[in-house]
């Protein structure tokens, strides 16, 4: 039997997670640069201009033709949290580089937050997931693993 590529492609080590999404500053640009590939755009009229305007620690995007205020986060599943960005981004690579699931426990063990807060990231994430594949469709030959394939054919039945 060949071996299936998909499942031996290369994947994004731990180290190198580290180093590209280590910090909170790594974090804001990667998520800014995913918002605003372009950069910035005004969601209200569209236009470019724009300054940063700081309240506390926030940073906040100002536009200078309508003066509407975006932060980073607004928008988006990361809005009003008050959970770092740098905790958001390991949820989201512990979910992704496992094949079977992650328990809610284990996530909290992982990237050191309480029980209530790695459940509802944890759900959070997923329900995003969901939603975006929601509109998926395979087509072509499809290798599907044989545990699951089981289960779910004795199940129909």
């Amino acid at each position: 039997m060949t071996q299936n590529q998909l499942q031996f492609q290369p994947g994004l080590s731990l180290s190198s997670f580290l180093n590209d999404y280590g910090t909170e500053v790594q974090c804001e640009t990667a998520l800014e640069k995913s918002r605003w590939p372009k950069g910035y755009i005004c969601p209200a009229c569209k236009s470019r201009s724009h300054c940063i305007v700081w309240h506390g620690k926030v940073k906040t995007f100002q536009c200078n033709l309508c003066h509407a205020q975006v932060t980073l986060t607004s928008g988006t599943i990361f809005h009003a949290t008050k959970l770092s960005l740098v905790k958001w981004f390991q949820a989201m690579y512990f979910m992704t580089q496992t094949k079977n699931n992650i328990y809610a426990l284990e996530l909290k063990r992982l990237i050191g937050v309480c029980y209530h807060t790695s459940w509802r990231v944890k759900h959070t994430l997923a329900q995003v997931m969901s939603e975006r594949e929601e509109t998926t469709i395979l087509s072509g030959r499809v290798e599907v693993d044989d545990a699951s394939f089981h289960k779910k054919f004795t199940a129909a039945f």
